[in-house]
């Protein structure tokens, strides 16, 4: 007892003494702060963060929206805290409504939102947003908190038996504290977004108005997995009228200033976005999957969860105890692939059997593998088409894998190709650009325009405006065409 009552004084002594050492001054506050990150640090873990986001989440495809938004973010990074970081702006190919930023200067705008800003000054100040994230160093932060949170957890879990059983509720009860501190950020954050967009020369006035679209859109989190706005930005207090009372303070210290909001500028460059999921990158319809560019489909289990991003599917049992995986293997063939996934997983083999699912060659594996809460049994489908190899993993505990067999042999035995047209050849729904013909309520425009009646609350929230607004002839407005 008295060995680990030492233990857990030494390990006090460290935590103390790297609260000590481990300091480092604020690029905005100029004050000295707890920090495990050193920039070069940061630089490294944006870089490996960056691959992982292009890889998951995929980049939208359009240069000229990609050089509009470098066209504006690069010079805005002159006028932040950091400016010599080496920035980097991304569109992700997500309908999900948000914008994030990584250690190093990565910042990234979903398709999603960019469809719901309305001009520049939007796109400016939640830009300034990201930047104020990057420049006020919050992901270091957060990173050396949970650090020092780990080892304080570590140290009580010495010092009382009775405290592991409660280990999972401490750790819950420090995420609750840096939800706090993610809001104290987010304030933080608004405040260098006025700043950096007035003196990039927008009207923060309208950051304050896209921030009213999103309470009314209160975007969530998409099939991919991507978490929506309020998920990674926790909502402040009166947010609205702290960023009007922040525009204020800037206008006395740059009095001079012209701001611009350059709506019609901005539109131009979204006309033609694609708006909500890509059925051309996989899409369910009638309790199946289908991938018209791959050209397959597969049955879904009934009840079951969907997450598709570009290099894997994912599917959870309405329980939450089983999965399936789908994704596509680099091997040449399917018993290679198979070989390679019993080894990498160092899983210890049932079955191995050379079979055929609907006239491709394939490999089936049953497999234990030990995860570190159980020992795991797998079912596995290793599919040849088209040159390529397609992998199926079905996964529960060893107990339950009876009762989720039939799921998964149903779901990959009846793997497929896709040759109906109709399947094939869809296309997404698109923002295009209208003309206003006379002076109108926005209603009385859509419906002119020919927007259905029961989208039109949608297409006032993607306009930020009210159905009541008053809109004047040569007024562009933003549609959806499918």
């Amino acid at each position: 007892m008295k060995r680990y009552y030492r233990f857990g004084c030494a390990l006090i002594v460290i935590l103390l003494l790297a609260v000590i050492i481990y300091c480092a001054v604020n690029p905005v506050s100029g004050k000295r702060e707890f920090m495990l990150l050193t920039e070069s640090d940061e630089a490294a873990l944006g870089a490996e963060t960056d691959k992982e986001v292009v890889a998951q989440y995929g980049l939208y495809e359009d240069a000229q929206l990609q050089a509009y938004i470098e066209e504006i973010g690069l010079p805005m990074t002159k006028v932040t805290h950091r400016p010599n970081l080496n920035y980097s702006f991304k569109i992700v190919d997500t309908p999900v409504i948000n914008a994030f930023a990584v250690p190093g200067g990565y910042v990234y705008f979903t398709r999603g939102i960019l469809g719901y800003f309305n001009n520049e000054a939007e796109l400016a100040g939640v830009l300034g947003h990201e930047l104020g994230h990057v420049s006020a160093r919050h992901t270091a932060q957060q990173y050396s908190r949970a650090q020092l949170a780990q080892l304080g957890l570590g140290v009580g879990m010495i010092f009382s038996e009775k405290f592991r059983e409660y280990a999972g509720l401490a750790q819950f009860g420090v995420g609750l504290l840096f939800l706090r501190f993610s809001r104290d950020h987010e304030r933080q954050s608004d405040d260098l977004g006025v700043e950096y967009s007035m003196k990039a020369g927008y009207d923060p006035e309208y950051m304050a108005e896209f921030f009213t679209t999103l309470e009314r859109l209160h975007p969530e989190s998409g099939q991919n997995g991507l978490e929506g706005w309020f998920s990674t930005h926790p909502n402040p207090t009166d947010r609205v009228a702290a960023v009007r009372n922040k525009k204020i303070e800037w206008q006395a210290k740059l009095p001079a200033k012209q701001l611009a909001v350059r709506r019609n500028e901005y539109l131009q460059h979204i006309n033609g976005i694609t708006f909500g999921d890509d059925p051309r990158q996989g899409y369910v319809e009638a309790n199946s999957f289908y991938h018209p560019q791959l050209k397959f489909t597969f049955p879904l289990p009934s009840g079951w969860q969907l997450m598709n991003t570009p290099t894997q599917v994912q599917l959870v049992s309405p329980k939450e105890d089983a999965a399936i995986l789908f994704s596509l293997d680099q091997a040449r063939n399917p018993a290679t692939a198979a070989q390679g996934f019993i080894q990498g997983a160092s899983a210890s083999v049932q079955s191995n059997d050379a079979i055929t699912i609907n006239g491709m060659s394939a490999q089936r594996v049953i497999s234990d593998i030990q995860s570190q809460e159980e020992l795991l049994r797998v079912l596995s489908y290793f599919i040849q088409k088209d040159g390529q190899v397609y992998v199926f993993h079905g996964l529960s505990g060893q107990a339950l894998f009876a009762n989720y067999n039939n799921d998964f042999s149903n779901t990959m035995g009846k793997f497929k190709n896709l040759s109906d047209p109709a399947k094939i050849n869809v296309k997404p729904d698109k923002v295009m650009l209208k003309t206003v013909s006379a002076p109108s309520t926005l209603k009385g425009a859509l419906l002119a325009l020919g927007s259905a009646e029961e989208e039109l609350e949608q297409i006032a929230i993607l306009n930020g405006m009210q159905l009541s607004d008053r809109v004047e002839k040569g007024t562009l407005l933003k549609t959806i065409t499918r």
